[in-house]
């Protein structure tokens, strides 16, 4: 049987999910305050969150790994008998991640390397990355796993809410004109990652509860009579959380249970401390 080594980036979060699978991570770097830290291994999310917490001044920016890290990841994996390799990858339009690791793939030796862009980032990597490890070993080919794969990325919908748009503006995920914009009317958009893999903004709403509230609406209104998984990630915000958790139970008495995952500070930096989604995947018949 074909062995496969599969990967994941940093911003799956993959390291704050129990589990016991041979998946290895290529880590970004944090920036902030002077100092560089490797994501999860030299800062965690708890750590990290509450600098930000304690100094108002901190802003944190990051750095992907280099084309190198990921040859040499890829090589590794080789050199412990490998023959194919599957890196899934954070959406190629939020990062340069997925460019850098098609480079490194044309450069490596002696395994055959698939990069997958997820077109998403967080939980829905790591939900990926575990069947990639199950499907190979059942037997399955790479092809059958991608389309595997493909299916959680083509019928998944995250929405989210940041609580200060400073960090999307400073980090280059939304325009200086849009941020001045949104500062001046205190403005709290309903953001969500459509289809390509991007972030867009779907409604400008002035206060943040109030964009919770529309998460909260939306998601109901799509996967009403859909067999779905539903799932929320924040970024050091447990109050949002249960009260999505409640919200949504309240008028879907059948869904007992909601999972929660943490926001790592390689997208926390992005996103801001208190950001919030709710997502959900399909389930495949």
């Amino acid at each position: 049987m074909k062995k496969l080594g599969v990967l994941v980036c940093t911003n799956s979060a993959i390291d704050y999910i129990p589990h016991d699978y041979d998946i290895r991570v290529i880590r970004s770097t944090i920036l902030m305050g002077g100092k560089e830290y490797v994501d999860f291994e030299e800062l965690t999310a708890n750590d990290f969150y509450e600098m930000l917490e304690k100094d108002a001044s901190l802003f944190p920016r990051t750095a992907m790994a280099s084309t190198g890290t990921m040859l040499e990841a890829y090589e590794k994996l080789r050199d412990e008998g490998c023959d194919e390799a599957i890196f899934i990858t954070i959406s190629s339009k939020m990062s340069g991640i997925y460019e850098n690791a098609m480079i490194a793939k044309k450069m490596v030796e002696g395994i055959k390397v698939t990069v997958f862009d997820s077109r998403t980032v967080g939980y829905l990597q790591c939900k990926m990355a575990f069947l990639a490890h199950d499907l190979a070993k059942e037997g399955m080919s790479m092809e059958e796993i991608v389309e595997r794969l493909s299916f959680i990325r083509d019928h998944n919908h995250i929405y989210f809410a940041v609580n200060d748009l400073s960090y999307l503006v400073k980090n280059g995920r939304l325009s200086n004109a849009a941020g001045f914009l949104a500062g001046v009317l205190k403005i709290k958009p309903l953001l969500e990652i459509d289809k390509t893999g991007a972030v867009v903004t779907v409604e400008k709403i002035r206060t943040f509860q109030r964009a919770l509230d529309r998460v909260i609406e939306k998601f109901l209104e799509e996967t009403q009579d859909k067999d779905y998984e539903p799932f929320i990630i924040h970024a050091n915000n447990p109050e949002a959380v249960q009260y999505i958790k409640e919200k949504i139970m309240a008028v879907r008495p059948n869904v007992l249970h909601v999972n929660e995952y943490i926001l790592t500070p390689a997208v926390g930096a992005h996103c801001g401390p208190k950001a919030i989604t709710i997502g959900y995947v399909l389930q495949r018949a």
